[in-house]
């Protein structure tokens, strides 16, 4: 199955879903949005690693910034923080340009390496996108990190691929029934930027009435 361009997810909702299905959904389906100083940090570290579509030389590597990329396949769009193109005999041509050159993917992260593959499985998708475009193939990428100021190397494995298409078909599939998941609370929920859209609390009480009453009396406590 091929997507339709009106049918596309955005690559940077795939760390969103795999961090908390119904954050992904309150964002990407919703609408609903909130900064937390986590989302802020993010955006000033991804507008310095790339302020509009440029591109410059070094040697035998061409980079490029804000590079934006598709897959019909996965039905999914967005942009590449930076792609270098390394002079490879065994590359690919690029117009304009003499020799071959083989893609390599850099996603910026303003934090440290995470626990779970979110980071992994966006910087995949975008491989995947360059795989189409420019018909080739990409066996691997590189994470940075601005808290450990170092690239991490992730190899696009099979079972990884697995995964991507997976948890894109899911996404799809949430995306088409316009449906949000019901809350589950978890300790990721502390840090979370719609925390206060969400309302995970809520789950400890019966009704709405009785979260509102709680809340109430527990503005009127810090007040005093």
């Amino acid at each position: 199955m091929l997507y339709n361009e009106e049918d596309f997810l955005s690559i940077s909702g795939i760390q969103h879903f795999v961090f908390c299905r119904r954050q992904w959904a309150l964002i990407h389906i919703e609408q609903q949005w909130d900064e937390n100083i986590y989302t802020v940090d993010g955006k000033i570290f991804h507008n310095n690693a790339h302020n509009g579509m440029q591109k410059e030389v070094r040697g035998n590597i061409i980079i490029t910034r804000g590079l934006p990329v598709f897959s019909r396949e996965l039905g999914i769009n967005g942009i590449c923080d930076v792609v270098e193109f390394k002079r490879d005999p065994d590359g690919i041509n690029l117009f304009g340009t003499d020799g071959k050159w083989q893609p390599v993917p850099i996603e910026y992260k303003v934090g440290k390496p995470k626990e779970d593959d979110c980071d992994a499985l966006q910087l995949l998708a975008q491989a995947v996108c360059l795989e189409e475009m420019l018909s080739c193939d990409i066996k691997k990428g590189y994470l940075f990190y601005g808290n450990t100021r170092h690239r991490t190397e992730i190899v696009f494995s099979d079972e990884l691929r697995k995964r991507l298409s997976d948890i894109t078909n899911e996404m799809h599939e949430y995306y088409k029934r316009s449906r949000t998941p019901n809350v589950k609370k978890t300790k990721r929920c502390k840090n979370c930027s719609i925390r206060d859209l969400c309302l995970p609390d809520m789950m400890k009480y019966s009704s709405a009435k009785k979260y509102m009453q709680n809340r109430i009396m527990e503005m009127e406590n810090e007040s005093d």
